[in-house]
């Protein structure tokens, strides 16, 4: 959760699929404003990876590429802002958000923010660092995941809990370098961004059950927003 917080529950699985799709669509029409070819555009080629990945139909995909690109006679403008604050018991949150219409999004995060405190630009960020996130699993049986780090520059790993994966962290410059050096190593990459890790994570064991709780139900509200992108919070784990 110190990198990046994600829904929990199997019930949950059809409806987040959905606003995926949704968010890689916003990400990939973003990215396309730079180009509509990922050969010569870094950032469009790992979002659209992602959403290969995770089967997105290639009619959707190809749609967002060019409508983000102007090729559809679309106008198509999403501003990105970060809304920082706290949770409930004082557990940092950075909500990173695409929207097209920041008079709707401004006021929806305030109320989401009513069960925790929602603060300036600059009273969380401190405790977090920009990074670049790679989420990778091993191509193969005893892929070294500390070896792979090291061979294609990321600065630190972390394992991953249940699934086998492992999220490699990045000076956010390196992104795109350590993505492709990944496969040589070892690792099929899943998904590639920049994001926030806290720096001073809080253990979710020293939270009390029902306190834990809260915050899990003030995450998944904010999470289920519409123009919420992703989530990051300092909880360690």
């Amino acid at each position: 959760m110190g990198a990046q917080w994600k829904a929990k529950g199997k019930e949950l699985a059809a409806n987040a699929r959905g606003k995926l799709f949704g968010r890689l669509a916003k990400d990939i029409m973003v990215a396309a404003r730079s180009g509509a070819d990922p050969a010569s555009n870094s950032r469009l080629r790992l979002v659209v990876e992602q959403a290969r990945k995770v089967s997105m139909p290639k009619e959707t995909l190809d749609r967002a590429i060019k409508k983000g690109a102007g090729l559809t006679g679309e106008a198509v403008h999403f501003e990105h802002v970060i809304y920082e604050g706290f949770a409930p018991h004082q557990v940092p949150v950075m909500v990173e958000c695409l929207t097209d219409n920041l008079k709707r999004t401004a006021p929806e995060m305030r109320v989401l923010f009513r069960n925790g405190q929602l603060g300036m630009s600059g009273s969380v960020a401190w405790d977090f660092d920009h990074v670049g996130m790679i989420e990778a699993e091993p191509a193969a049986a005893g892929a070294d995941a500390e070896l792979a780090a090291i061979e294609a520059g990321a600065q630190d790993f972390e394992p991953g809990e249940e699934d086998g994966s492992t999220l490699f962290l990045t000076d956010p410059s390196d992104l795109d370098l350590v993505s492709k050096a990944l496969p040589a190593n070892g690792f099929t990459v899943l998904s590639a961004k920049l994001g926030y890790k806290a720096k001073n994570p809080i253990d979710p064991a020293s939270l009390d059950p029902a306190h834990l709780e809260e915050v899990e139900a003030f995450l998944a509200a904010i999470d289920a927003n519409d123009d919420v992108q992703n989530v990051f919070v300092g909880l360690a784990g």
